[in-house]
C-alpha cells in the first residue's frame, strides 16, 4: 500500500469502556494480585482525560459485568478510516466482547465486517505502521485469524504482514509500539528478531519492558506512569511525552493501547 502519513497516530476519535468490577476476575500471565475496579476507573478516567487533551472526541462505554477484560477494547475490533472489523479474541472467556462492541462501531462507521473463518486475531497482536500493519502470532492470535485478517486488509489495499512473536511475549504490542514517523519504540528482543527491518526504533531500557506499550495520540506519546529511563528516551528521539497511570491494567497484563479504539474520522 502506499505510506499514509499519520495512520498510525493521527486520530480524530477513540472508543474505550469502563472498567467493571469483574475486572478482578480479568486474565494475567502472572499474578499480581487482583485490580480493584474503583481504582481502575480513577486510572480509566485518567486516560480519557489525555485522550482528550490530545485532540480526541472519547466515546467511553459502559461497564459491562460479565466480560472481565472488556476494558481493554482493542482486542475485539480494529479500526481504520475505512471501517471497522470485528476480530475474534482467542481467549474463550472473551468471546462475546465483539458483539458487545459492536454498536458503538457502528454509530461511527459506515462499515463494519468480521474477519472469515474460525480463526483468533487478538487486536493487541496488530500493530499499525503507516505503511504496513503487522499482524504477530501468539497464545491469542492464530496462523488461521492472521491470514483471514491479512487477506480482508488487503481487500481494502492495505499490505499485512504475519510475524512471529517471540516466546513469552503475550501479544506482538506488549513489546513494541509505533511512534510515528517512521520510528519504532520496541524491547530489545524484539529488535533483535528482525521484524523492524531497517526502521527507525529505540529500545526499551533494561528493567522497563513493560513501557514497551506506548501511543502515539497527534503530537503527544502517552507513556505508562513509573518509567523514567523509557520516557527520557522517548523524548530523547524528539517527541513530546505525557505520563498516564496503568498500575491497575499492569495487574491483568493491560497497557495503554488495549484501552482504546482510535481512528480518525474526516
Amino acid at each position: 500500500m502506499p505510506r499514509r502519513e499519520g495512520l498510525s497516530w493521527r486520530f480524530t476519535h477513540a472508543i474505550t469502556r469502563t472498567p467493571a468490577d469483574s475486572v478482578a476476575n480479568g486474565l494475567r500471565a502472572v499474578d499480581a494480585g487482583d485490580p480493584s475496579g474503583a481504582a481502575f476507573r480513577a486510572e480509566h478516567a485518567a486516560y480519557v482525560q489525555a485522550l482528550e487533551a490530545a485532540g480526541l472526541t472519547v466515546d467511553v462505554l459502559p461497564p459491562l459485568e460479565a466480560y472481565p477484560d472488556s476494558c481493554f477494547v482493542e482486542d475485539p475490533a480494529f479500526c481504520l478510516p475505512d471501517g471497522a472489523i470485528l476480530l475474534r479474541p482467542g481467549a474463550e472467556s472473551r468471546k462475546g466482547e465483539a458483539e458487545e462492541i459492536r454498536a458503538a462501531l457502528e454509530s461511527r462507521f459506515d462499515r463494519v465486517v468480521e474477519i472469515p473463518g474460525s480463526g483468533h486475531v487478538d487486536g493487541g497482536d496488530v500493530l499499525t505502521l503507516d505503511d504496513e500493519i503487522l499482524i504477530g502470532l501468539s497464545a491469542r492470535t492464530d496462523r488461521e485469524g492472521a491470514e483471514a485478517f491479512a487477506g480482508l486488509l488487503d481487500q481494502w489495499g492495505y499490505n499485512a504482514r504475519v510475524a512471529e512473536t517471540p516466546e513469552g511475549v503475550l501479544h506482538f504490542k506488549t513489546a513494541c509500539s509505533t511512534l510515528g514517523e517512521g520510528v519504532i519504540l520496541a524491547t530489545k528482543v524484539m529488535i533483535d528478531s528482525g521484524f523492524f527491518g531497517s526502521r527507525r526504533t529505540i529500545a526499551v531500557p533494561d528493567g522497563e519492558d513493560y513501557a514497551a506499550n506506548v501511543i502515539r495520540v497527534n503530537d503527544v506519546v502517552l507513556v505508562p506512569e513509573g518509567y523514567p529511563e523509557t520516557q527520557a528516551a522517548i523524548e530523547a528521539g524528539g517527541f513530546r511525552t505525557v505520563t498516564v497511570p496503568t498500575h491497575q491494567a499492569r495487574k491483568v497484563d493491560g497497557g495503554l493501547s488495549c484501552l482504546s479504539l482510535r481512528f480518525s474520522k474526516a
